[in-house]
């Protein structure tokens, strides 16, 4: 199999996998934790302990995930915007960091969970609960925000190559320049529905499967060209 080719095979791979784990890690706390209720959400997660431990190992894994999709990447763009490619590389491993910094208010609010539930309730352990996960989703939208600048240059450097399909470079940088506005709107302190992020949500799949199948069009010294689509 020829360099190009492997490339093309881990891309697709990296996409699919980042895709993946993000998805099932952020499902456990949206399952546990109830909107407006800070009650049920603390016996919730204290009941189901296990759960959040295994979010925080969901997320090191998709950590892990989006590190080696920033690397491909960047090998793959760089040769056509290196000081852009550069960027989001960084970016990404800034969302990485801020990710990690994010894990120690949701671990706090494990442990706060388990006395509120053994100790009947206490309003003021309900009281540093509720900063836990103000703490935590706030941490959420500020890793969101590098993720965002980074993608964006990233589908930048998708269009301006042809490496893939415009369409699907199009809809990359449109629905992530959406999302980056509700980020920016959530860290303002507003409401953003759930239906303005569900445009980028099959994204990550679908680019992820067609670069896997149909692979990026290389030349027979293993060199990645572009693909005319």
């Amino acid at each position: 199999m020829s360099s190009g080719r492997k490339l093309s095979a881990a891309l697709g791979t990296a996409f699919l996998f980042q895709a993946t784990t993000s998805l099932i890690s952020g499902m456990i706390p949206m399952s546990l934790i109830v909107p407006g209720n800070i009650d049920q959400s603390m016996i919730n997660i204290a009941g189901h302990a296990g759960l959040m431990r295994a979010n925080f190992l969901g997320d090191l894994i998709t950590g892990i995930g989006v590190i080696a999709l920033g690397v491909l990447l960047f090998v793959l763009l760089r040769k056509h915007g290196e000081i852009l490619a550069l960027i989001a590389l960084g970016c990404y491993m800034l969302e990485i960091a801020l990710g990690t910094v994010s894990r120690i208010p949701a671990f706090a609010l494990l442990r706060i969970s388990q006395e509120y539930a053994s100790k009947g309730r206490p309003e003021d352990l309900q009281t540093l609960g509720n900063l836990a996960l103000e703490t935590m989703n706030f941490g959420f939208g500020l890793l969101m925000l590098p993720f965002c600048i980074g993608a964006i240059l990233f589908y930048y450097l998708f269009y301006k190559s042809h490496v893939i399909p415009r369409v699907l470079s199009v809809w990359g940088l449109i629905s992530v320049v959406v999302v980056l506005v509700a980020t920016v709107l959530v860290i303002a302190g507003y409401k953003v529905p759930f239906l303005v992020y569900v445009p980028y949500v099959p994204f990550e799949w679908v680019v992820g499967a067609w670069i896997l199948i149909a692979g990026l069009k290389v030349t027979a010294k293993g060199k990645i060209e572009p693909v005319k689509v």
